[in-house]
C-alpha cells in the first residue's frame, strides 16, 4: 500500500496538471454557453411558493420584497412577529398575492417541521425555500468562559437550514424546486471574533455541495456567500460571550471599520436573478470573491 501511495505522490500532480490544460478550455466553453441559455430562460416565479426564514429583517425582508415584485406567493418565517407583519404589508403593496407569517425559531426541530407544514398545507406546494436565518458572534474565542454558551449559532445557522431542508426537500423534489442557502463569505475568511460563525457557513458550503450531488437535476441549489451587507449584523448585533443577543455599536466599528458595506436592495436583487438563472455560486458583492483567490494562492498573506 505504501508503494501505491508513493507512485500516486509522483503521478497525480503532473497528470492533474496535463489533464487540466487539456479540459479547462473546452470547460470554459461549454460553461460560458450554459450560462449564457439560462440567462435567456431564467424561471418565471409569478404564483410560485417561496418560504424565507429570517424573514423580519435585513437580506431576508428585502428577499421577500424581490420575490413580491415578481409575483410569487410568500411564507415568511423568523421569531419576531410584529416586524414580520410589517415585511407582509409591504409585500402585498409590492405584487405577492398571497402572504403568510409563520412564528418559529429555525434552532428548533418542531418549529421548521411546523413551519414547512403550514406552508404546503396553505398553499399546496413549495417551490422555493429560501434558508436565511443566522446570527453572528464577535468575541475572541478565548474570551469566552463557557463556550457552550455559543452553541445557538451553529443550532441556528447550519441546523436551522438541515431541519427546514430535510422536511422541505420532498415538496421541492416534486416541483423541481430549488433551494438557496445563505452561507457568507467568512466561509472562508479567517476574521476573528467570528470562530464559530464562520464554522457554521463553512458547514453549510460542505452541506450544500453534498445534497446537489444526491439530488442531482431535481431540485437546484444556489450557494450565496455575501460579503459585507446592510443588515442587522453590520449594525452590530451579536450573540454575546454571556450567550445572549445585544447591538454593541462600538464592536460593529471594531468589526466593519473601513470595509465598505454593500445595499441591502442590491444584494437581495442579485441573489433572486442568479436563482431564477439557476446558478450554482453567487458572491455578491463580485470583487468580495477575490479574497477567495488569494485565500487559495497565498493564505498567510491573507491571515
Amino acid at each position: 500500500m505504501e508503494v501505491i501511495h508513493a507512485f500516486l505522490n509522483l503521478v497525480a500532480p503532473p497528470f492533474t496538471f496535463f489533464f487540466l490544460c487539456l479540459f479547462l478550455p473546452p470547460y470554459w466553453v461549454l460553461k460560458f454557453m450554459v450560462s449564457t441559455v439560462s440567462w435567456l430562460m431564467s424561471e418565471n416565479v409569478a404564483g410560485k411558493v417561496v418560504h424565507i426564514t429570517g424573514a423580519s429583517s435585513g437580506i431576508g425582508e428585502y428577499l421577500a420584497y424581490e420575490y413580491a415584485k415578481r409575483g410569487a406567493r410568500l411564507a415568511l418565517s423568523a421569531r419576531r412577529e410584529g416586524s414580520l407583519r410589517e415585511v407582509e404589508e409591504a409585500a402585498r403593496r409590492l405584487g405577492s398575492p398571497d402572504v403568510i407569517v409563520i412564528r418559529a425559531d429555525v434552532s428548533k426541530l418542531e418549529d421548521c417541521m411546523r413551519l414547512i407544514d403550514q406552508t404546503v398545507n396553505h398553499f399546496g406546494r413549495l417551490d422555493h425555500l429560501v434558508n436565511n436565518a443566522a446570527i453572528s458572534v464577535a468575541t475572541l474565542f478565548e474570551e469566552t468562559p463557557d463556550i457552550s454558551n455559543l452553541r445557538p449559532i451553529m443550532e441556528t445557522n447550519f441546523w436551522g437550514s438541515v431541519y427546514t431542508t430535510r422536511y422541505a426537500l420532498p415538496h421541492l423534489r416534486k416541483s423541481r424546486g430549488k433551494i438557496v442557502a445563505m452561507s457568507s463569505a467568512d466561509s472562508w475568511m479567517p476574521a476573528p471574533r467570528r470562530h464559530i460563525y464562520n464554522a457554521s457557513k463553512a458547514a453549510l458550503v460542505s452541506l450544500y455541495e453534498t445534497l446537489r450531488v444526491e439530488v442531482g437535476s431535481e431540485v437546484g441549489i444556489t450557494i450565496v456567500t455575501p460579503g459585507y451587507i446592510e443588515s442587522e449584523l453590520t449594525k452590530g448585533k451579536f450573540l454575546t460571550a454571556q450567550g445572549k443577543v445585544e447591538v454593541d455599536e462600538d464592536m460593529r466599528d471594531v468589526e466593519v471599520s473601513a470595509m465598505p458595506v454593500g445595499s441591502v436592495s442590491g444584494c437581495a436583487k442579485s441573489i433572486i436573478d442568479s436563482t431564477l438563472r439557476g446558478d450554482r455560486y453567487l458572491t455578491v458583492p463580485a470583487w468580495f470573491r477575490m479574497t477567495y483567490l488569494i485565500k487559495l494562492l497565498c493564505p498567510e498573506l491573507l491571515e
